[in-house]
Order: structure tokens, then C-alpha cells, then sequence
């Protein structure tokens, strides 16, 4: 659990970070998968810097931070069904509901913790390799940091009826998706998928409990 931790801090600060040298918000609509990553992190890091309770930690103002300016930029269905893989075509609706409201809460909880902590990375984007008519395509960049070697954060995002939505981040070489995948099989030998949704939702609670840490 400490690496996913680690990972989805290293991402959300990283994915805050982009504004650093990102352009103006671009139109929504069928904007390019990496104008789209800039734009979505332009704006959230413009509106995190000027308001002074996220800065604080104020858990209720960053979790709405994350809710309104990320969330709905990640389809969390998809991301939820690779990360249970073979189990999730045997779960029945009503748990894979259940269970992609769990991971999504538990990413909200994740994202939180590491807004508040945001400082003066800058990132630099790697030329997009990618033909007009795929549906699926990497984001490549590298987070600069004040100290330390550059740290690889890429994103996969795929194409759907909505526009372009990230599934999927790897940070140092580790894929997200892969890095749960493990965790998920895990839980699920021992209790099933209600087992998984119950270890999540307890999990979830705890960090419910557990205030945002400011940024010093």
C-alpha cells in the first residue's frame, strides 16, 4: 500500500505542477489528449494558489478542489475493471458499482492528501507519438524537481463519446492500473469482490477520519 500511496502522490503533485508551464485554457470539446492534461492542470493548480483554505489543508475545500477540476477527466469504470481484471467480468452490476465508487472515493482521499502539499515542481512534455484515428494514447512527460534526478509521469488516456479520459498513470516506470491489480487479486482471494468493496470502504472511512496536511 506504500508504494500506491507514493504513486498517486507523486501524480497528483506532478499533475497540479504542469501549470507551471501551461498554456491558457484551451476550448473543451475535441481539444488533443496532452492540450487537455495542461488544461485540466492549469486549472487546478490557478485555483488551488488562490485560495488560501486549500493551502491550509481545509479537507471539504480540497476534496471539492479534486471532485470538480480532476474527477471528472478520469474514467474511473475503466481504470476499476483492469485493476480487478479476470474478476471483474464475474461480478455482478450491482458490485461493480459498488466497487468503482469505492476505488474512486479512495483516489479522492489520495488526491486530497497531496494537493495541499504542492510546491515549485516544473514539468516538462515529451512530443506526443500518435496517429489522429487512435482511440487510446500515452502522455509523456517528467517532473523536475528542486532536488533530485527528473521523475518520469506519463498518462494513457482513451477516446470515448464524452472526449479524451485518463485510465491509467504510471509514475517511475510503475503503472498505477498494475501496481492495484496485485492489491485487488489479493483482497478478492480472501473475501471475494464484497471483500475487496469492504476492505475499500474501510479504508476509505480511515482516511475520511484523517485530516488533509497543510503545505509547509
Amino acid at each position: 500500500m506504500k508504494l500506491i500511496k507514493h504513486l498517486i502522490a507523486m501524480s497528483a503533485i506532478a499533475f497540479t505542477a504542469f501549470a507551471v508551464a501551461a498554456p491558457a485554457p484551451a476550448p473543451v470539446g475535441n481539444e488533443a489528449p496532452d492540450v487537455l492534461v495542461k488544461r485540466i492542470s492549469n486549472d487546478v493548480i490557478e485555483t488551488a494558489k488562490a485560495d488560501k483554505d486549500i493551502q491550509a489543508g481545509d479537507v471539504n475545500k480540497v476534496t471539492a478542489l479534486v471532485d470538480a477540476k480532476i474527477l471528472p477527466y478520469i474514467d474511473f469504470q475503466r481504470m476499476t475493471a483492469l485493476a480487478a481484471g479476470r474478476f471483474w467480468r464475474d461480478a455482478t452490476p450491482a458490485q461493480k458499482t459498488a466497487l468503482s465508487n469505492e476505488f474512486r472515493t479512495l483516489l479522492v482521499h489520495t488526491y486530497s492528501g497531496a494537493l495541499s502539499q504542492i510546491k515549485n515542481e516544473t514539468v516538462e512534455f515529451k512530443p506526443m507519438r500518435a496517429d489522429p484515428a487512435d482511440t487510446t494514447v500515452e502522455v509523456r512527460s517528467q517532473v523536475n524537481v528542486q532536488r533530485g534526478e527528473p521523475i518520469q509521469l506519463n498518462y494513457r488516456l482513451a477516446k470515448g463519446p464524452s472526449g479524451w479520459k485518463i485510465f491509467d498513470i504510471n509514475v517511475l516506470g510503475a503503472w498505477l492500473v498494475e501496481t492495484y491489480k496485485g492489491t485487488f487479486a489479493s483482497e478478492i482471494g480472501k473475501g471475494g469482490i464484497d471483500g475487496l468493496i469492504k476492505k475499500l470502504a474501510e479504508r476509505n472511512q480511515q482516511l475520511a477520519n484523517k485530516p488533509v496536511k497543510a503545505a509547509r
